[in-house]
């Protein structure tokens, strides 16, 4: 019996070290996972700020229809998006001056959650629909001519690779 021992020496070490080598392999396909379920759970968030962002402007769109080309002019230029002339909380404005202060209040709220907003023609039709385009990340909220150049559509396509949601208005 003593020599079977002696021939035994080592090898429950040698047990330990593959078990160890297991358990190592399945923690870290544990971690990769919960990275997974964290970067899942801050994009549905990013999409819920976005959906809800979108619809605020697309409400305030609604209420005042008859100044969307002045929506559209306020938020396509940089310098306009975050300047209102009024402040339509405290003084009664007309439709234009509404969509300027609605334009720099959304871009405002956008900007907040580290998003971009656009408003443009909606691609892919010809009956003058407009469409939301809220973006978050290295995403920007327009149509691109190629694929993967960083904006949300490509042409009449979505984007794969975007970061992104798009809402019509109507």
């Amino acid at each position: 019996m003593h020599h079977y021992i002696s021939v035994q020496k080592g090898l429950g070490l040698m047990e330990v070290l593959v078990a160890l080598l297991v358990l190592a392999i399945g923690v870290l396909g544990f971690i990769a996972l919960q990275y997974r379920a964290i970067e899942a759970s801050a994009e549905s968030t990013y999409r819920v700020e976005g959906m809800s962002l979108a619809r605020d402007f697309a409400e305030r769109i609604r209420v005042n229809r008859g100044a969307l080309e002045k929506y559209k002019s306020e938020i396509t230029t940089p310098a306009e998006q975050k300047t209102s002339t009024k402040n339509c909380y405290q003084t009664a404005c007309d439709a234009d001056e509404m969509a300027d202060f609605d334009v720099s209040e959304i871009v405002k709220k956008a900007h907040e959650k580290a998003m971009a907003v656009n408003l443009i023609d909606c691609q892919g039709n010809d009956d003058g629909r407009a469409c939301i385009y809220v973006a978050w990340g290295e995403t920007s909220p327009t149509n691109e001519t190629d694929a993967g150049a960083g904006g949300c559509t490509n042409s009449t396509s979505y984007d794969p690779s975007s970061t992104c949601l798009i809402m019509e208005v109507y």
